[in-house]
Parts: C-alpha cells; structure tokens; sequence
C-alpha cells in the first residue's frame, strides 16, 4: 500500500517559530504555497501556518504581521503522520482532525508534508472524495 513517503511534498521550507507572519507570507509568495510548517529553535514541529491564520487570525484581528510571530498562531500539538505510515492512515487522519495538509515525520525529523493534493493525484477517486467530504465544513 501507498505510504505518505512516497506521495509526500520533499524539501519542505520551515518558518521560524520566532520569524513574524510577515516573514511566513514573504516565504508563502516566494515558495507559491499557503502554508509553512513552524519550526522551533530545537529544530522540532511547533505547528503550521496558513495563509488563512495570517488573514483572519492577524489582519482581520486588527493585528500587524510585523508584529506577530509565527509561535503565537501555533495551537496545541500538531497533527502530524508517519513516514511509513500507509494510505489508510493519512486518510484517517486527514478526515479525523479534518486537515488539508500533514506533516510527515520520521523519528523526530520533519521530512515532507502531504496535502490534500498529494493524495488526488496517488489515490484512487472514490476515497480521495469520501475525504473531501469529511475535511469540508458543512
């Protein structure tokens, strides 16, 4: 079966947990994607970043992106699946904590994400839409 190894985004590019949003949004533009993984000074998952937190967390908020960092939109410990875990489970997960996007984790290393995109181009449609519809809000 599929593993999140082998379907996962490589190469991910981390935003600081002490970088502000203005920085997340910068790395954002340039990279062409909506969210960041955060990493902390010990070089672990502190969370992710969407374009969205920077809009409605921040902006909308009357906050200045300049001014808020990336830790302080981190919430709770981040849902993350294992490298080798299988198809079954990333669709698990996804719909579980209805998330569009994982971060893959190998030991305590960071070494991919899988999004929601990732998974429609290597599953089969029918369990790629029955995920859809658990992620989407009603």
């Amino acid at each position: 079966m599929t593993t999140a190894r082998e379907i996962m985004t490589r190469d991910v590019t981390c935003v600081g947990e002490r970088e502000t949003l203005a920085d997340a949004a910068r790395k954002m533009a340039d990279l062409g994607v909506g969210a960041l993984p955060i990493c902390g000074q010990d070089n672990r998952l502190k969370g992710i970043v969407t374009d969205r937190d920077i809009v409605v967390k921040t902006i909308a908020a009357g906050r200045s992106p300049s001014d808020v960092t990336a830790a302080d939109v981190a919430q709770g410990k981040p849902v993350t699946i294992g490298a080798d875990d299988d198809a079954g489970e990333i669709l698990r997960t996804m719909g579980q904590h209805q998330v569009r996007r994982l971060p893959v984790i190998d030991g305590h290393d960071l070494v991919g994400i899988v999004a929601l995109a990732d998974v429609a181009r290597a599953l089969p449609d029918r369990p790629v839409g029955e995920l859809l519809d658990a992620i989407s809000v009603p």
